[in-house]
Protein backbone atom coordinates (compact mmCIF):
# COMPACT_ATOMS: atom_id res chain seq x y z
CA UNK A 1 0.00 0.00 0.00
CA UNK A 2 1.45 3.44 -0.76
CA UNK A 3 0.98 6.02 1.42
CA UNK A 4 3.02 9.10 -0.17
CA UNK A 5 1.41 12.41 -1.13
CA UNK A 6 0.84 12.78 -4.75
CA UNK A 7 1.78 16.71 -4.58
CA UNK A 8 5.23 17.75 -4.11
CA UNK A 9 5.95 21.08 -2.66
CA UNK A 10 8.70 23.34 -4.34
CA UNK A 11 11.24 24.82 -2.32
CA UNK A 12 12.58 27.59 -4.70
CA UNK A 13 11.27 30.80 -4.88
CA UNK A 14 11.58 33.11 -7.77
CA UNK A 15 13.26 36.55 -6.79
CA UNK A 16 13.34 38.31 -10.31
CA UNK A 17 9.96 40.18 -9.58
CA UNK A 18 11.33 41.61 -6.03
CA UNK A 19 14.71 42.77 -7.71
CA UNK A 20 12.45 44.73 -10.36
CA UNK A 21 10.84 46.22 -7.07
CA UNK A 22 14.03 47.55 -5.50
CA UNK A 23 15.41 48.71 -8.80
CA UNK A 24 12.31 50.60 -9.39
CA UNK A 25 12.44 51.86 -6.12
CA UNK A 26 16.15 52.86 -6.19
CA UNK A 27 15.14 54.84 -9.57
CA UNK A 28 12.94 56.36 -8.07
CA UNK A 29 14.54 57.56 -4.84
CA UNK A 30 17.52 58.99 -7.06
CA UNK A 31 15.43 61.03 -8.93
CA UNK A 32 13.54 62.60 -6.52
CA UNK A 33 16.58 62.95 -4.52
CA UNK A 34 18.33 65.60 -7.31
CA UNK A 35 15.01 67.67 -7.09
CA UNK A 36 15.02 68.61 -3.87
CA UNK A 37 16.18 72.34 -3.10
CA UNK A 38 16.28 74.50 -0.04
CA UNK A 39 15.84 77.90 -0.90
CA UNK A 40 15.68 79.63 -4.30
CA UNK A 41 17.82 82.27 -2.88
CA UNK A 42 21.22 82.16 -4.40
CA UNK A 43 24.44 82.29 -2.43
CA UNK A 44 27.66 80.81 -2.70
CA UNK A 45 28.30 79.15 0.53
CA UNK A 46 31.33 78.03 2.30
CA UNK A 47 32.83 74.93 1.74
CA UNK A 48 33.00 72.42 4.32
CA UNK A 49 32.09 68.01 4.69
CA UNK A 50 29.41 66.33 6.11
CA UNK A 51 25.80 66.98 5.46
CA UNK A 52 22.58 67.37 6.82
CA UNK A 53 19.21 66.85 5.81
CA UNK A 54 16.30 68.52 7.39
CA UNK A 55 12.46 68.82 6.60
CA UNK A 56 11.01 70.67 9.52
CA UNK A 57 13.18 73.47 8.87
CA UNK A 58 13.12 77.20 8.48
CA UNK A 59 15.99 78.26 5.95
CA UNK A 60 17.05 82.05 7.09
CA UNK A 61 19.54 83.28 4.02
CA UNK A 62 21.77 85.78 3.75
CA UNK A 63 23.07 87.60 0.82
CA UNK A 64 26.44 88.80 0.04
CA UNK A 65 24.61 92.91 0.32
CA UNK A 66 23.73 92.11 4.13
CA UNK A 67 20.44 90.91 2.62
CA UNK A 68 17.74 88.53 5.28
CA UNK A 69 15.35 86.43 3.52
CA UNK A 70 13.49 83.80 5.65
CA UNK A 71 11.82 81.02 3.46
CA UNK A 72 12.26 83.33 0.25
CA UNK A 73 10.86 86.05 2.20
CA UNK A 74 12.96 89.38 2.32
CA UNK A 75 13.04 90.64 6.15
CA UNK A 76 14.12 93.82 7.61
CA UNK A 77 17.14 93.48 10.19
CA UNK A 78 15.33 95.03 12.81
CA UNK A 79 12.17 92.84 12.50
CA UNK A 80 14.44 89.60 11.79
CA UNK A 81 13.77 88.31 15.01
CA UNK A 82 9.82 88.68 15.28
CA UNK A 83 9.51 87.15 11.97
CA UNK A 84 12.02 84.47 12.95
CA UNK A 85 9.89 83.56 15.69
CA UNK A 86 6.30 83.69 14.02
CA UNK A 87 7.59 81.67 11.24
CA UNK A 88 8.95 78.77 13.64
CA UNK A 89 5.93 78.92 16.22
CA UNK A 90 5.07 78.15 19.43
CA UNK A 91 6.38 74.19 19.41
CA UNK A 92 9.92 75.33 18.48
CA UNK A 93 10.66 71.81 17.06
CA UNK A 94 11.55 73.34 13.72
CA UNK A 95 15.77 74.00 12.66
CA UNK A 96 16.52 77.00 11.93
CA UNK A 97 19.49 76.55 8.56
CA UNK A 98 21.35 79.36 8.55
CA UNK A 99 22.53 79.99 4.56
CA UNK A 100 25.38 82.74 4.72
CA UNK A 101 27.38 83.90 2.09
CA UNK A 102 30.36 83.15 1.76
CA UNK A 103 31.68 86.65 1.86
CA UNK A 104 29.16 88.19 4.10
CA UNK A 105 30.22 89.52 7.16
CA UNK A 106 30.53 87.61 10.48
CA UNK A 107 28.39 90.07 12.52
CA UNK A 108 25.15 89.22 10.41
CA UNK A 109 26.12 85.12 10.80
CA UNK A 110 26.57 86.12 14.62
CA UNK A 111 23.12 88.11 15.06
CA UNK A 112 20.65 85.44 13.82
CA UNK A 113 23.39 82.79 15.85
CA UNK A 114 22.41 85.54 18.69
CA UNK A 115 18.47 85.14 17.79
CA UNK A 116 18.48 81.17 17.47
CA UNK A 117 20.41 81.11 21.11
CA UNK A 118 18.53 83.37 22.89
CA UNK A 119 15.61 81.74 22.19
CA UNK A 120 16.86 78.22 22.50
CA UNK A 121 16.22 77.39 19.00
CA UNK A 122 17.93 74.06 16.95
CA UNK A 123 20.35 75.76 14.23
CA UNK A 124 22.54 74.17 11.20
CA UNK A 125 24.73 76.34 9.69
CA UNK A 126 24.84 75.37 6.17
CA UNK A 127 27.89 75.00 3.47
CA UNK A 128 28.57 73.50 0.03
CA UNK A 129 29.54 70.12 0.00
CA UNK A 130 33.37 69.12 -1.52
Amino acid sequence: MNLRGRNKVDPSFNMSSMTDIVFLLLIFFMLTSTLVTVSAIDVLLPKAGGKTENSTSVAVTITKKSVFYIDKTKVSAARLERKLLEKVGADKKKTVVIRGDQNVPYKNVMKVIDIANKNKLKMILAVKGK
